[in-house]
């Protein structure tokens, strides 16, 4: 069996930062219209708990596979930067708050790829 380390996911800034933005999507998703229930506020809160739920699962892994669940872990964080700017584009939230989340999601994407490439080393 491969020799490997468990990473403690709760000390990793990629995961603690991914749980902010997680926490702040699923508050400002309260606040949409209940029309959008089931379409846009399901659609991002699932992205939203995504990223940080897969640096979780993936923590347990060898590096290898842990790098494989960073990348989905990114791509739900396109996604949810995707449906931020439709939320914003309907009026669901400011231009600040938009802003606030936009600059949140590249933080984590830049750090995120950082982390990513020390475990492919």
């Amino acid at each position: 069996m491969e020799d490997f380390k468990r990473h403690n996911f709760k000390k990793l800034k990629v995961w603690q930062m991914g749980m902010d933005i997680a926490k702040a999507i699923l508050d400002i998703t309260d606040t949409f219209p209940i029309s959008e229930k089931y379409g846009l506020k399901s659609q991002m809160d699932r992205c939203a708990i995504s990223i940080p739920s897969n640096i979780a699962e993936g923590s347990s892994r060898t590096d290898k596979s842990f790098s494989h669940f960073i990348d989905i872990s990114l791509g739900s964080s396109f996604e949810l930067h995707t449906q931020l700017l439709l939320a914003y584009h309907r009026k669901y939230l400011s231009a600040e708050d938009s802003d606030k989340m936009e600059t949140k999601i590249e933080g984590f994407q830049k750090a995120t790829m950082s982390f990513q490439n020390t475990l492919n080393n």
